[in-house]
């Protein structure tokens, strides 16, 4: 299934989409596409109904963040050995944990906002993991099984902010609309492999992204799994997990970086596309 939210910002409703890519309204069957929803029998019980009975939304409504509530919002770094090296750094020997702020969260299509004093605003195509169940102190071998779905995350980050302004990388990655998601949230049983997933990020119609989650130095069920004996992780929360190379900061012979007005687009297969307009915060 691909299940998504639409409407005005902090009025979504919950919606999926038909065959034919139609959006069919599900709020007189689930209150939101929330953490509560997500568990295996919730998911089962919106899979049995008649999709081509639900209310058909018309026109062309604005795409929310494909989950609502998120509690937490987990960030794996230098995840790609191919942008490791373009980053020149060493792949870790573990995955690299940092947060970003639930409040960055947005829209997929939404403007996305260079924040006043930047000048290192980059972009970062990942793949989003979406918890469908607790999880805590699991094995690798189980770890998908907690996994409600997948969805399309840009890991927007300010580099001065994040590498020079000291302390941790939350301070550059965490601005308001630093975390398009969505625009689904594509069901684990509709990615039978996420290590198999070619990905891509465009700005202003030039192709800087083009990779693949093969490359991942550790993959979907090692992050679950590995996270899971730090803290528990709950149905809602939402992990990215790299970005492939081609990232602004590593371009040569020197870095490019977003400014008012440029256009991201970028997807991941099966999962969807974004499409966002950078504006001056």
């Amino acid at each position: 299934m691909k299940l998504l939210r639409y409407g005005n910002a902090g009025q979504e409703k919950p919606g999926i989409l038909d065959g034919n890519g139609n959006i069919r309204d599900l709020s007189a069957h689930v209150t939101d596409i929330s953490g509560d929803m997500l568990g295996d029998d919730q998911l089962a019980a919106i899979a049995a109904y008649d999709i081509n009975s639900l209310p058909l939304v018309e026109g062309n409504p604005r795409i929310g963040p494909c989950v609502a509530g998120v509690g937490k919002f987990m960030c794996i770094g230098l995840n790609y050995s191919d942008h490791a090296e373009e980053a020149g750094m060493e792949v870790p020997p573990e995955p690299v944990l940092f947060f970003k702020a639930t409040s960055a969260i947005c829209g997929p299509n939404d403007d996305v906002e260079i924040p006043r004093g930047s000048n290192a605003t980059d972009w970062e195509v990942e793949l989003g993991v979406v918890i469908g169940k607790e999880a805590k102190y699991i094995a690798e071998d189980e770890a998908l099984d907690h996994v409600a779905g997948y969805c399309v995350i840009n890991d927007v980050s300010e580099r001065d902010f994040q590498i020079r302004r000291a302390g941790q990388w939350a301070k550059g990655k965490s601005a308001d609309t630093f975390g398009p998601i969505g625009p689904w949230l594509v069901t684990r049983d509709e990615v039978p492999d996420p290590q198999e997933l070619p990905m891509y990020l465009e700005v202003n119609g030039e192709r800087f992204q083009s990779g693949t989650t093969q490359t991942m130095v550790y993959g979907v069920a090692h992050v679950v799994a590995y996270l899971s004996q730090f803290m528990s992780l709950q149905p809602g929360d939402i992990i990215s997990t790299g970005t492939p190379p081609g990232v602004g900061m590593g371009q040569k012979p020197d870095p490019v970086y977003l400014k008012a007005g440029d256009v991201m687009e970028l997807g991941i297969e099966g999962l969807g596309s974004q499409r966002q307009t950078t504006v001056q915060g």
